[in-house]
């Protein structure tokens, strides 16, 4: 085998000789150094090991949430590699300095940062909702026609799950450029409905059979806040009633106590004999219209 390889170098022509040689020289120079940066790297792949050990520790005993925990681990993984492997670059070459990478990763870095601005933008706009915290996992939310339980929050998206069971994926930019309403803020929601009587009925006592049906609904938290039953205006067939009340925040409870709020209403007013009218509609004619009964008595005559 060396025979053969000492051919095969006397055939090739002096100049890549001279050529292979250097590189030789220079490999077996920058050897040492090119161990000494394997062994740095080595020991940060420990580091980053055992930051990953107890810095999720740390946090969780400062009660911090789980997806910044996530979001805390991949930026000090990410800082403590890029950190390394510039450490790593001037061990193995010397004449290489961090300022020197710096400058050349930063033309480069800009272009990069135009390139990806929408994924850059989400990243930090994830950043800001996990440190502000404006919403959290499990509140009902609505943003740009989006509404919704928050299931998952990442540091480029979120997951929003709609009430009818579909899973919206919208970039954090979005929730951070635009009004979001949060609709489980506090524990309770207002809800109103409008319920109208005929003109004939006594609006008083037509308020008070709404109210007394309205707070016998268990749903109703008037002993926290009150119901309010107002009457609203005329309406072309009826005196229109605003009731409002007070219930649980999250859509299932809303939807819930409105249906028994209203089925209630509409009990008590038929108990107490209150119409709830129909559309009226009153037409006129410019002439006189004959009935058929009118019709087939003159003929008869």
């Amino acid at each position: 085998m060396s025979d053969f390889l000492s051919e095969l170098w006397n055939v090739l022509p002096g100049p890549m000789r001279d050529q292979l040689e250097g590189y030789m020289t220079a490999f077996w120079r920058v050897l040492p150094q090119l161990v000494m940066a394997l062994v740095f790297l080595f020991f940060v792949w420990g580091l980053v090991r055992l930051v990953r050990w107890l810095l999720p520790k740390a946090m969780r005993r400062a009660r911090m949430r789980r997806a910044l925990i996530e979001v805390a681990l991949m930026v000090a993984t990410v800082g403590l590699w890029l950190m390394g492997v510039l450490i790593a670059a001037t061990i193995a070459f010397p004449t290489i300095s961090i300022g020197n990478i710096f400058a050349a990763a930063g033309v480069g870095g800009l272009a990069v940062a135009f390139a990806a601005k929408d994924s850059l933008e989400n990243f930090f706009a994830g950043l800001m909702l996990l440190m502000r915290e404006p919403f959290r996992i499990g509140d009902f939310i609505e943003c740009e026609g989006i509404e919704g339980q928050v299931e998952k929050i990442s540091v480029r998206e979120t997951h929003v799950r709609k009430t009818d069971g579909q899973v919206v994926v919208a970039p954090n930019g979005m929730f951070f450029k635009n009004p979001v309403t949060i609709l489980t803020a506090g524990n309770l929601r207002r809800t109103t409905v409008i319920c109208g009587v005929a003109y004939g009925e006594d609006v008083d006592e037509a308020r008070t059979v709404i109210e007394d049906a309205v707070r016998a609904v268990d749903s109703v938290r008037d002993d926290v806040k009150d119901v309010q039953i107002f009457a609203r205006e005329f309406a072309d067939s009826a005196i229109n009633f605003e009731v409002t009340w007070w219930t649980g925040s999250t859509p299932l409870d809303e939807r819930q106590s409105r249906d028994k709020v209203v089925a209630a209403v509409k009990r008590a007013l038929d108990e107490a004999g209150i119409e709830i009218p129909f559309p009226y509609r009153t037409l006129t004619f410019k002439e006189p219209l004959e009935t058929i009964t009118e019709a087939r008595r003159e003929a008869a005559e």
